[in-house]
C-alpha cells in the first residue's frame, strides 16, 4: 500500500514538473523570438537638407477700413420726402442722396429774392438820385444796407434749403439705407455708410522689438489666412509712440484696388516683406519636433554607418566568426536598409510653414518630415514621400 502512494506521488512530481518545465521553456523562446525578431521599418517622408533663399517677414492680424469712410446722417430735422439711393450703389461726389421735405424753405427763400430784388432796385434808384443832386448820401447808405441785409437772408434761405438735401461727400459705394420715405428724422440719425472700396487701409501692431525693421513704403502681403496672401501693399504710416501697456507699435498700411475682394472691418494675416537673405537653412515647421529637453529632428542614415560606429566602439573579440554576407544577388536587389538619428537641433525664425534651423544639421542630411510619432534612436525606416499629409492635401485640391 504503501509503495503504490510513493509511486503514485513520484509520478505526480513529475507530471508537475514536466508541466512547469513546459511552461518556463515555452515562454523563453517566446521571449527570444521577439527579442531577436527584426523590427518592421516605419515608413516616413523626408526632405533633404539644401541652403535656400530666405525671405522673413514679421506676422501680424490687421483689420481692413476703408481709406475714407463715413456713417452718413443730415444736419437738420424733418420729413424724408425722397430717398435718393440704394444699397451698394456707386456714387460720385456731391450726389443727393436724400431730399427732406422744404416746401417752408422754398417759400422763405422766394420771398426773400423778392424783398432783395426790391431792395437792390431802390438802392440802383437812390445811386441815380445822388448822380442827379437831388438824393443824399443818407439814403443811399440807407438803401445800400438794405440790399445788402435782404442779400445776406437770401443767402441764409439758401444754406437752410440745402440742409433739406443730403449729398455725397465723396466718391464711393453706399450701403444698407436705415430710412424710408416718410420718416420723421432728427440730426445725428444714421443714414446709411458710405465706403471709398478703390482705397483700403490695414491697421496692425507689431511687439516694438521689431520696430526697427519696418520703414515707409515697405512692401506688405495680406489675405484672410496666412497661406493665401494675393493682396498686396504698402506702409503708408507708424506711430512714433509705443503703447506703454501691450508694448506695440501700431502699424498702418495702404491697398490700393482690391478689386471687391476685402470689406472694412474684416480682419487679415499681414506679413511685413522682410529683404531677402541667401544660404539659410530651413525645415519644414513638421519635422521640428518640440520636447522638454529641446528641439530636435530625425536624420535618416543608412543602417550600415550606424553598423560601422558599433564596430568601431566595441571591437570583435578573438577568434570570433566574421559574420555572413548576403549573396551578392540579394544585395544588389535589396534596398539599402535605412535608420534614423535623434538630433537636437537650435531653430531661429518661422515663416511660411518653415523654420530657421541654426544648429544641428548639415546641407545634404536627409531629415523626417512625416511619421515621427512611431520613431526612435535607430529606429528602421522606409522613405516614401506620398505619406506627407501635406502633399496628399495638395494632389486632392
Amino acid at each position: 500500500m504503501i509503495k503504490r502512494l510513493i509511486i503514485a506521488f513520484v509520478l505526480l512530481v513529475l507530471v508537475c514538473g514536466g508541466i512547469i518545465g513546459f511552461n518556463i521553456f515555452r515562454d523563453r523562446a517566446i521571449e527570444q523570438y521577439f527579442a531577436n525578431a527584426p523590427v518592421a521599418a516605419a515608413t516616413v517622408s523626408a526632405t533633404i537638407v539644401e541652403p535656400m533663399k530666405w525671405t522673413p517677414g514679421i506676422e501680424a492680424i490687421g483689420t481692413i477700413g476703408a481709406a475714407r469712410g463715413v456713417d452718413l446722417t443730415v444736419e437738420t430735422s424733418g420729413i424724408i420726402k425722397d430717398v435718393l439711393f440704394t444699397a451698394n450703389q456707386r456714387v460720385e461726389q456731391g450726389d443727393v442722396l436724400v431730399q427732406l421735405d422744404d416746401v417752408v424753405q422754398q417759400a422763405d427763400l422766394a420771398a426773400g429774392l423778392t424783398q432783395a430784388a426790391l431792395d437792390k432796385t431802390a438802392y440802383d434808384r437812390a445811386l441815380e438820385l445822388q448822380k442827379r443832386g437831388v438824393g443824399t448820401d443818407v439814403n443811399v447808405e440807407s438803401a445800400k444796407a438794405a440790399a445788402e441785409a435782404s442779400a445776406s437772408q437770401v443767402a441764409k434761405f439758401q444754406a437752410v434749403l440745402e440742409q433739406k438735401q443730403l449729398t455725397a461727400p465723396f466718391a464711393g459705394t453706399m450701403g444698407i439705407p436705415r430710412i424710408d420715405n416718410g420718416q420723421y428724422i432728427a440730426p445725428g440719425t444714421i443714414v446709411a455708410t458710405l465706403q471709398d472700396l478703390e482705397t483700403m487701409r490695414v491697421d496692425f501692431s507689431i511687439p516694438e522689438q521689431q520696430l526697427e525693421l519696418v520703414e515707409i513704403g515697405q512692401t506688405v502681403r495680406l489675405g484672410v489666412s496666412a497661406a493665401d496672401m494675393p493682396f498686396s501693399g504698402s506702409i503708408i504710416g507708424i506711430e512714433p509712440k509705443v503703447d506703454p501697456v501691450s508694448r506695440l507699435v501700431s502699424i498702418r498700411a495702404e491697398v490700393v484696388k482690391p478689386e471687391g475682394r476685402l470689406s472694412p472691418g474684416q480682419f487679415v494675416q499681414v506679413r511685413v516683406q522682410l529683404p531677402e537673405e541667401d544660404g539659410v537653412l530651413a525645415l519644414p515647421q513638421t519635422a521640428v519636433v518640440t520636447s522638454l529637453y529641446g528641439d530636435y529632428v530625425f536624420v535618416v542614415r543608412p543602417a550600415e554607418d550606424k553598423a560601422g560606429e558599433a564596430e568601431t566602439a566595441q571591437p570583435a573579440q578573438a577568434g570570433a566568426a566574421p559574420a555572413a554576407e548576403a549573396p551578392a544577388e540579394n544585395q544588389e536587389s535589396a534596398e539599402p536598409a535605412l535608420v534614423v538619428d535623434q538630433v537636437f537641433v537650435t531653430t531661429g525664425r518661422r515663416s511660411q510653414g518653415l523654420v530657421e534651423v541654426l544648429k544641428g544639421i548639415e546641407p545634404g542630411d536627409q531629415v523626417v518630415t512625416a511619421g515621427q510619432n512611431r520613431l526612435s534612436n535607430g529606429a528602421p525606416v522606409k522613405v516614401d514621400n506620398t505619406v506627407n499629409p501635406a502633399n496628399i492635401t495638395a494632389a486632392s485640391k
